[in-house]
């Protein structure tokens, strides 16, 4: 078998699910995150890369938590995504009961919902760009409970624990991330 072992083959799956821009913008800045943790911790930035990719690439046809992402995991094992990507992606959210054992599960999980809220906040910024954005502000939107709503803060705040990194450490290499990223991931503003 074939495995999906290139950033750009992994692309290719995502476009062909989602269509969403927003959605697509979503994967990438989780990438960004993830693959910056991959290059500090020494990891395999490809495969940390192509699983940060693919996290969410069913969402839009399994949109509910009872099929997300177990129904798109037999997609990817059909395309030849390898086994240890597959499983990163069903551990990513607690309602799978997949439990994140490797580096690479802890980090995707830790990031997703952090990368979504930087997001998120960057939209709100008087220029709209992740260069406004740093710890303070996002600890400060953390405790507004009306703002981007369907981000869980417990998991942030869970996800850095269980990954071994300071809540405010994390917030701030993963804004870091982003920035070093900011005109792809749409978020370099009007600076």
């Amino acid at each position: 078998m074939n495995f999906v072992t290139d950033r750009e083959v992994a692309w290719k799956i995502l476009c062909e699910f989602t269509q969403s821009d927003s959605l697509r913008k979503h994967a990438l800045a989780v990438e960004t995150c993830v693959a910056a943790y991959a290059r500090k911790l020494g990891e395999d930035e490809r495969q940390w890369s192509v699983t940060a990719l693919l996290h969410d690439f069913d969402w839009e046809i399994h949109p509910t938590l009872e099929e997300h992402p177990r129904k798109g995991e037999p997609i990817l094992a059909e395309r030849g995504v390898e086994e240890e990507i597959r499983r990163a992606i069903l551990s990513h959210s607690n309602h799978t009961g997949v439990p994140r054992q490797s580096a690479l599960e802890k980090t995707l999980y830790a990031c997703d919902e952090l990368a979504g809220f930087i997001t998120a906040i960057s939209y709100v910024k008087p220029h709209r760009s992740v260069f406004e954005v740093d710890v303070a502000s996002v600890k400060k939107k953390m405790k507004d409970k009306a703002f981007a709503r369907s981000v869980n803060r417990q998991d942030i705040v869970e996800s850095a624990a269980e990954l071994g990194v300071p809540l405010d450490d994390h917030i701030d290499f993963c804004v870091k991330a982003m920035q070093g990223r900011a005109e792809e991931l749409g978020l370099k503003g009007g600076l």
